[in-house]
């Protein structure tokens, strides 16, 4: 089991960053080039090793921060004194820096200073951001200081998430250096398309590893909720066109959780390799020996 693993800069909802450890056990040992259709906030190829690879979002946002951020990847000094200064000149908190939250306003507040202290300054950024919505250095600090470290837009496209209990704190530094020290000696393209458009227009061949990470159909998150059935099928569906052109692939899934079965993945699975994974989906709730999720790796390839 690998000692030390890579944590995204982005702090996704639903990364595998917890994951990678049993994962990493499961990918191919050699990789020509790594594909990800679901690349979300990058802990799945931040820990694979390969020649090149080939990182896609169907989230236009998602896609421009890890672009931004990779850009700086030969300068991570300018990137984390832009960062600085944004910070600065909106008065927010960072602890990292040792700019702290009043000591009243902690005794006050003691679970929720950081969302107390910063909500005004947050609210600053989100405005400015939202004018024009192209500065993707003040969209990662929206992201950083928002609620869950989430990207979420409403119907007239605004960033809108609210403050979150957070700052800019030794994590976060750890996960930009990382990132950057892991981006400037890569091969990396990203792309910003449909996964089954994506997957058409790039080369694929017998050295290449196609690694699944999509919205799972039967939980509730936020970055699920336009993932359905139909989906799900399609999914499916060309994964075993995949299969059938001889390409490595692994795709996780969730097939069981708080009580909903996912019937689609389950069956398909049946025709491939499957094993089970220790999930994120704990219930800390119940303390019975009946788990309460089940997430399985799927490949057409043995791992031993």
């Amino acid at each position: 089991m690998p000692k030390h693993v890579i944590r995204s800069p982005f702090f996704y909802v639903g990364d595998k960053y917890k994951l990678m450890p049993q994962l990493k056990e499961l990918f191919p040992q050699k990789i020509s080039t790594y594909v990800e259709p679901f690349a979300g906030g990058g802990s799945s190829f931040l820990n694979t090793n390969a020649e090149r690879y080939l990182l896609n979002d169907v989230d236009f946002y998602v896609v421009e921060l890890h672009k931004c951020l990779s850009s700086y990847s030969k300068k991570k000094g300018a990137f984390l004194r832009k960062l600085y200064g944004y910070i600065r000149e909106y008065n927010l908190s960072c602890s990292y820096k040792n700019v702290t939250v009043p000591d009243e306003l902690k005794k006050t507040y003691v679970k929720t200073y950081y969302s107390k202290y910063n909500k005004n300054s947050y609210d600053r950024m989100k405005v400015d951001f939202n004018r024009d919505k192209s500065n993707m250095v003040l969209l990662y600090l929206l992201l950083i200081y928002g609620f869950n470290h989430m990207i979420r837009f409403n119907g007239a496209g605004d960033f809108n998430l609210p403050v979150g209990n957070v700052d800019f704190n030794k994590n976060v530094y750890k996960a930009i250096s990382s990132y950057m020290d892991f981006m400037k000696s890569k091969n990396v393209s990203f792309f910003n398309s449909d996964f089954q458009t994506f997957l058409n227009d790039v080369e694929l061949d017998a050295d290449s590893y196609v690694y699944f990470d999509p919205p799972y159909l039967i939980s509730g998150s936020e970055y699920n909720k336009y993932w359905n059935e139909s989906e799900e099928h399609r999914l499916c569906d060309f994964i075993d066109s995949i299969n059938d052109r001889g390409i490595k692939f692994g795709i996780t899934n969730l097939v069981n959780h708080k009580g909903k079965v996912n019937t689609t993945f389950l069956e398909w699975s049946k025709k491939y390799i499957a094993y089970s994974i220790k999930s994120n989906y704990i219930s800390f709730n119940d303390n019975t020996i009946k788990a309460e999720s089940k997430e399985l790796f799927v490949t057409n390839y043995g791992t031993t």
